[in-house]
């Protein structure tokens, strides 16, 4: 029997091994081919929710979603690949492993990176993973429950992206339902001049009214000297009492992508073909945040749920296809959007690469429970038919918009 590994089950995994099943039921080769997806946690966590105040549906169990489609999966730690071997190491609850495989899908995902800044890895909070993001959550209640005390209502958030203007804006409420009240200081720090420096200039003067209306202070043009237990000095020498800094200072593709002898980006990130293939290693595909995709003829995909999905979805379809000797699908997607949470202000939606604005507060707001709360989310029936057809290699229209901006 022929075997099928997927390693991940984040966005792009959880999608490849799905769509995998799906193609494997489609020509009838279940007998022939297994498919095993290997992942660090029995989990797949909505990561792009981490940021939220409610952490109650944010990981979904993985037997739920892959059980009733045939689908194999364990928890283990990736240790090393070896391409010419087509061999996987793995530590597990059962101590070091070997996984052979015939076709690989490495879908490991992303990690935010932590530069050897001092005291970093000490004292800084962050919501890349969902075990993170409850470490947080926790501390946010403990203070809570603390007598009020120096840097106690302090809240720094490092990075003015995506990731850590969501987890500014989203503060306000965090610590209210934390019951920290009265006065309180939400500090957005980011090395570049204007918040949001990568989302687009017609983005920026949304996300500052935002912001200014949430009361989230920035201090822009500077970079983290240090962090210690009682709060952050950057290199404006200004030093912010605080018991909670928030690190979302970027992303970088896993590590493990460095076992393959393919080119890379600059985010680490393996570069494949239109049908996810990584060029020059027999018999690997690569899908999500570790794999960098042309999709329109121009553009590369952006690390986010919106591209890692159909990733997915067409890595698993054609590896089943090139296992099998037929014809692969290419992956083209013309459209590209942004919806950004803002908290209590509500959101901002953006479309084309130019990121023009949409719509903003309420209206995007609609539009970003949508994503968060039903798109993004596989079906949780137990069906075999509807996680089928949720896998089909094929890509979403874009999501509905609900007003237009506010001026």
């Amino acid at each position: 029997m022929a075997r099928i590994v997927v390693l991940g089950a984040g966005f792009a995994g959880l999608w490849a091994a799905i769509g995998a099943a799906r193609k494997r039921d489609e020509i009838g080769a279940g007998s022939d081919i297994e498919i095993r997806l290997v992942d660090r946690n029995p989990y797949h966590n909505i990561r792009v929710r981490n940021y939220e105040a409610d952490l109650s549906e944010v990981a979904l169990p993985l037997p739920q979603l892959l059980d009733p489609i045939g689908v194999t999966h364990g928890i283990g730690e990736v240790e090393a690949i070896d391409p010419v071997r087509r061999e996987i190491s793995l530590v597990t609850s059962r101590g070091d492993e070997t996984l052979g495989y015939d076709r690989l899908v490495l879908a490991l995902g992303s990690e935010v990176m932590r530069p050897d800044i001092p005291g970093l890895a000490e004292h800084a909070f962050d919501v890349d993973t969902y075990a993170a993001a409850l470490h947080l959550e926790n501390h946010l209640a403990s203070l809570g429950r603390n007598a009020p005390s120096p840097g106690r209502s302090t809240v720094v958030v490092v990075g003015a992206g995506f990731t850590g203007i969501e987890v500014a804006a989203e503060m306000p409420d965090r610590l209210a339902r934390a019951g920290i009240t009265g006065s309180r200081r939400i500090i957005l720090v980011d090395p570049n001049q204007a918040g949001g420096a990568t989302i687009g200039a017609h983005a920026r003067p949304v996300i500052a009214t935002a912001l200014a209306s949430l009361d989230v202070e920035t201090r822009l043009g500077v970079r983290v000297a240090s962090l210690e237990a009682a709060g952050m000095r950057l290199s404006s020498g200004e030093f912010i009492p605080t018991q909670t800094v928030i690190w979302c200072a970027g992303m970088r593709a896993s590590g493990l992508a460095a076992s393959f002898a393919g080119a890379r980006d600059r985010l680490g990130r393996l570069l494949v073909d239109p049908f996810m293939k990584v060029a020059d290693v027999a018999g690997v595909f690569a899908a999500g945040d570790v794999a960098s995709s042309v999709i329109d003829g121009l553009h590369p995909t952006v690390m986010s749920c919106q591209f890692a999905r159909p990733m997915g979805r067409f890595a698993g379809h054609n590896v089943v296809a090139d296992l099998a000797g037929l014809p692969m699908l290419p992956l083209r997607i013309d459209w590209y959007v942004t919806v950004l949470d803002l908290g209590a202000w509500g959101a901002l939606y953006t479309e084309g690469w130019d990121r023009e604005v949409r719509a903003t507060g309420a209206a995007a707001k609609a539009t970003k429970e949508t994503i968060n709360r039903k798109r993004i989310y596989p079906p949780l029936s137990g069906s075999k038919e509807e996680l089928f057809a949720a896998a089909a290699p094929d890509v979403q229209a874009p999501p509905p918009t609900y007003g237009t901006p506010r001026r």
